[in-house]
Parts: structure tokens; sequence; C-alpha cells
């Protein structure tokens, strides 16, 4: 498949685009008290693989639908800096061996389960673009907090989302519909945003991965086709 725009000949590739994008990713935001933030980008071995993953396989100038998730995780995005890709499908299934602990993390897992059913990465990435309503993430007691976990956190990055969603979108994202992972508080807020910012047409909501191997992990198969007919119904 395809995805349906190219942008101009003359811009740069989308990966170019994405690895400066993430190069440059310093959130000036005063966190609550006890929140800390995850921004694995400050390391040159992370963005080392940042860089191998992007060029190998958004090395062109396609238009993409968006895909986004909440924030990244310690064991995933947080690890990699690839959003839903832990070490262990960053080597296995995209190809890419890297030196970080071989950890699994379960949405990661449904994520390449996912992408494994549509055609595989190379298939999956020419159409689509997977990332986060934050692109960094944050951490409270040693676990992971989402940005609207706690109302102070989300008043303080909201103006830092809306700051990179307009730089992201600017990357060559479709502007008629995105993918929102998450049927509850991630959509509403992604709702609310897109009212006031028109960023897209339409927003399409999905079963988040977490919910569904922790709570509906029999239905997975049920889910996977859920998911690749969603998607291919929007391409």
């Amino acid at each position: 498949m395809q995805s349906r725009n190219k942008q101009q000949g003359n811009e740069p590739l989308f990966a170019n685009k994405v690895i400066k994008f993430y190069q440059d990713i310093i959130p000036a935001v005063k966190l609550p008290k006890d929140v800390e933030m995850m921004l694995p980008f400050s390391g040159e071995e992370v963005m080392s693989i940042v860089r191998k993953f992007y060029v190998k396989f958004f090395s062109d100038r396609n238009e993409r639908i968006y895909v986004f998730g909440i924030n990244p995780g310690r064991f995933g995005g947080g690890v990699t800096g690839i959003p839903f890709t832990d070490p262990l499908r960053l080597e296995i299934d995209c190809g890419i061996f890297n030196d970080f602990t071989k950890r699994g993390e379960i949405s990661a897992e449904f994520i390449y389960k996912m992408i494994g059913a549509f055609g595989g990465p190379a298939e999956f990435y020419r159409c689509f673009f997977i990332t986060a309503i934050s692109p960094v993430g944050f951490i409270k007691d040693g676990l992971n907090l989402n940005y609207y976990d706690d109302k102070s956190l989300e008043k303080t990055v909201t103006p830092y989302i809306v700051e990179t969603m307009k730089q992201q979108l600017n990357m060559g994202a479709r502007k008629d519909v995105a993918v929102c992972l998450g049927t509850g508080k991630n959509l509403k807020y992604f709702e609310n945003l897109n009212q006031l910012h028109n960023f897209f047409g339409r927003i399409v909501p999905l079963e988040h991965p977490r919910f569904i191997m922790q709570y509906r992990r029999k239905r997975l198969d049920e889910y996977i086709g859920k998911y690749i007919t969603t998607l291919q119904d929007i391409l």
C-alpha cells in the first residue's frame, strides 16, 4: 500500500524531519513536584538508534497517517526513543541491532503483532507514523505517569503539546484523519485539543494496546483484526 500523497520533491525526507525533531526536543516545562521527565533523546546511543530506524523506514517524502499514543513508557519508547518499540522488537522485527537490555514491553508486543499482520514494518511505516500526544514521558515515584493523570501536569504541558503537535504535523502528516490509541482520557483530551486547533479533520479511536494486553488478551486476534480493518479503511 502506498501513502496517498507525496510532499514536494524539494522537501527534506520525512526521516530527516523526524530526526531533527527529536534532536531539538528540549522541553522548557516546569514540572509539578515529584514528577520527573523521561527524555531518552538526550543520549547519543538512543539518537544513534533513532537515526537508524527512521532512515531505514522513512527515507521518502510520503505523507503518512499519524497514530497517537499517550507518552513514552519506561520500557518501550523510553528506552529506544521510538514509540511502542522496545529493544526486542527493535532487533527482531525491525532488524536494528542494539545494546539495550532486551526487556519486552506489552504494548510494543501488541503493536508489532499487528504490524506483522499488516505486512511487516516496511509496509506499515510506509503509510503510518506512530507518535504520542506528549513526545516526552513522565515518571512519579518510579512509575510511568500519563500526562493526564495529574491535572497540574496536564495543564503545565498542554502548551508544549500544542507546540510539538504543530512541529510533528509539518513533518508530513495527512491532515484529514488521525488515529488515537486509547478510547478514554487520551481520546477526550485529543478531541478537545483538536476542536481548539483544527489539527485534523477527524480522529479515529482504537483501544490502547496496554488495555488490550492486560484486560482482553484472550481476544488478541480480534483486536488485531479490528486494528487492521480500521487502518486499511482510512488509508
